[in-house]
């Protein structure tokens, strides 16, 4: 099965289109987690873009760009929701469904104990800036061995 190639910005303009307005740290994570968990349940990265481990959780370079300077953000016009499958847009929302009443700290406290982040922050001090790669194949591991067995989501 092929897919429609998606991007990070077609990721965005979709959560923001079915959420509130949020802050762009709540964002970042929610992106975070829409691809590690596509990567379990789909077995494919949702995005090409690359995840990197900052001091203040996973943030996506390319999307942190597009927002910088603004604390929340409400749409996202750069990403067009029609590049996303139906099986995309059902791991999305798995994900708004059990990460999307959280908070931006909240979900950025969370990724800080997740090994992923923790793995490719080694090295650097807790608030010490740091670009290194949060690789796919981490992720895939990480979360896969946390999916609860016997659900289809989580």
């Amino acid at each position: 099965m092929t897919s429609k190639r998606s991007t990070v910005h077609d990721v965005a303009a979709y959560i923001l289109k079915n959420t509130n307005q949020m802050s762009t740290m709540k964002l970042q994570k929610l992106v975070y987690y829409c691809q590690a968990w596509s990567l379990v349940w789909d077995e494919q990265p949702l995005f090409a873009e690359q995840i990197q481990a900052w001091a203040n959780g996973p943030v996506i370079p390319d999307l942190f760009e597009a927002h910088k300077g603004h604390f929340s953000v409400s749409d996202w016009p750069l990403g067009n929701i029609e590049n996303l499958s139906a099986n995309q847009i059902e791991s999305i929302d798995a994900v708004l469904n059990h990460y999307g009443d959280k908070s931006g700290q909240y979900l950025s406290d969370l990724t800080h104990l997740e090994r992923p982040w923790k793995c490719a922050r080694e090295g650097l001090a807790s608030t010490e800036r740091g670009s290194n790669e949060i690789p796919l194949d981490s992720m895939l591991e990480y979360y896969e061995g946390i999916r609860k067995p016997n659900t289809d989501n989580f």
